[in-house]
């Protein structure tokens, strides 16, 4: 698939199966997840520009690197998106951070949005959105027409696991946003559950049904 980054890292796909295991605690589900979120967020930042500075250590003067630019934006899809979002911040503590409130309607499956909340110059900084499933695809490609009407120009879509169908549907939607994601699964389900998948991430995360 196009524009698709398969993040196979064996640290990444040990923490998976764990968390996939339905008798991984909440507990343990929220460690996992801000867990592999420092390692999903290494990966997606790994081309991110850098400059030298002049800096002094305890030894001598020397030019060092350090990132260049404006600070990153990490929009978070309410609720799940705030597990992978903390273990992000961990890393980069100074980005800015914004809000998409979505739900899935469990009828249509469509995304309905009840809140946004974003940084008013997302246009001149780069913009990772997260969510833990990419699905139906719905929310994710509603969060990010969000973002584009607000003036975001380059974005990145990253979650834990996403679905064929999701991929597809996603990349067709929003072509100029590459995904990342630690594993592409078999498919949907009638439901709009990914296949194996790991159930419903927020759910699992909070401990509610």
């Amino acid at each position: 698939m196009q524009n698709l980054t398969v993040i196979d890292h064996p640290l990444v796909q040990h923490k998976l199966t764990i968390m996939r295991c339905k008798e991984t605690s909440t507990a343990g589900f929220r460690r996992l997840l801000r867990e592999i979120a420092h390692l999903l967020c290494y990966e997606v930042t790994r081309d991110l520009e850098v400059e030298l500075v002049d800096i002094e250590t305890p030894v001598k003067a020397m030019r060092a690197p350090t990132l260049k630019g404006k600070k990153l934006v990490f929009a978070s899809i309410l609720r799940a998106g705030e597990g992978l979002l903390e273990g992000m911040l961990d890393l980069v503590p100074s980005a800015r951070v914004a809000h998409i409130g979505l739900y899935r309607d469990p009828e249509t499956l469509e995304a309905i949005e009840y809140y946004f909340k974003a940084p008013s110059d997302v246009a001149d900084r780069l913009v990772i959105v997260v969510d833990p499933m990419l699905a139906t695809a719905n929310s994710a490609i509603a969060a990010v027409t969000k973002l584009k009407e607000r003036g975001a120009n380059n974005l990145r879509f990253l979650c834990l696991l996403a679905a064929p169908e999701g991929v597809e549907r996603f990349t067709k939607a929003h072509p100029d946003v590459p995904v990342f994601t630690a594993s592409v699964d078999e498919k949907l389900n009638e439901h709009g559950y990914i296949v194996p998948g790991l159930g419903d991430a927020g759910d699992r995360m909070y401990g509610t049904k």
